[in-house]
């Protein structure tokens, strides 16, 4: 099946105040979440309005990027200030630690943290160079995964090309995680006790597409967002991809790929689609009654975009929370 091709006129955007929201969390009542700068969760609620729960007291630099929603409608966190880790975020805005160290060393800048239905929390790192920019060139990959579990917090998966989201599929057989630097969406077979298996490649991307958000659909696809470019791209196991959506400035596009290629790739041209429309897409999730409207999280929005899908989402872990 081939999806028809989007324009912005089929997206439509729902929220305000907002201030980087960077990955989008959906749940059955209508309710969407989201991370703000500004040290906290914003919450848009079913009738359109908009809630936030800020931390009383963050710790210096304090920026959240993933974060999970938990049944109780409280948060972790993922910390993507100077130091690092994960928090959990009460309600009522009380912020505590929930992973700062491991091995006895403070985590670098924490890029996102997710839950399974085991209840088990993977999170990750996308690099362990300070600033993470350093990173940011062909070939390099530090960045690793955090498996938190009844065993307690370790190292599962290292060597990777700039974590960004990992998400256990549908089935719970794979831990699924896009690689941004290495422009691939790779996967891992998750063992009994929360081992990884060895790496394989699901998706590789071409030009100016660096993966960062993404979700599975009900039919075995993994929709992806790219910084930089601003797509929306579904890839399926047979090895095709679609692109959905497009918001990109071609001239942005090619300086950022010829910088990616010579090696001088930085902060400034992964910044750059933060100029266009859709604000430099870093989320996507399905929602809506029946999962078929796609919502998308940008680095430099103050509101949500969405549009409707032929193909409903599959129903994520916190649906019903």
């Amino acid at each position: 099946m081939t999806l028809p091709r989007l324009d912005l006129s089929d997206v439509a955007f729902v929220g305000d105040s907002l201030d980087r929201p960077e990955c989008v969390m959906t749940t059955r009542s209508g309710d969407l979440f989201v991370p703000n700068k500004r040290g906290g969760v914003s919450v848009i609620r079913a009738d359109g309005g908009t809630d936030h729960v800020f931390a009383n007291e963050p710790p210096e630099g304090f920026l959240p990027n993933g974060i999970a929603l938990l049944p109780d409608r409280s948060f972790l966190i993922a910390n993507l200030g100077p130091t690092g880790g994960v928090y959990h975020l009460a309600q009522d805005g009380t912020l505590t630690p929930r992973l700062l160290k491991l091995n006895g060393k403070p985590l670098e800048p924490t890029n996102f943290v997710g839950i399974d239905r085991q209840s088990r929390v993977w999170v990750t790192v996308s690099t362990r160079l300070i600033p993470r920019e350093r990173s940011m060139r062909r070939g390099y990959a530090d960045g690793y995964i955090i498996l938190i579990d009844e065993r307690g917090a370790r190292v599962v998966a290292e060597d990777i090309g700039f974590t960004n989201e990992a998400i256990v599929d549908p089935s719970g057989q794979w831990l699924y995680v896009n690689e941004t630097i290495a422009r691939c969406t790779s996967r891992f077979p998750i063992g009994q006790d929360g081992s990884l298996g060895r790496k394989e490649i699901f998706a590789q991307y071409g030009a100016s597409t660096f993966p960062d958000g993404f979700a599975f659909d009900a039919e075995g696809g993994v929709w992806i967002v790219s910084v930089v470019s601003n797509r929306v791209i579904r890839a399926t196991p047979d090895g095709k991809q679609d692109l959905i959506l497009e918001d990109a400035d071609p001239d942005v596009t090619e300086a950022a790929e010829a910088a990616f290629q010579n090696d001088t790739y930085n902060r400034s041209h992964l910044d750059a689609g933060g100029k266009r429309t859709l604000g430099n897409l870093s989320g996507i999730a399905f929602g809506g009654e029946d999962l078929r409207t796609v919502y998308l999280g940008s680095l430099f929005g103050s509101r949500i975009a969405r549009f409707r899908s032929p193909i409903a989402g599959a129903e994520p872990v916190h649906w019903k929370f």
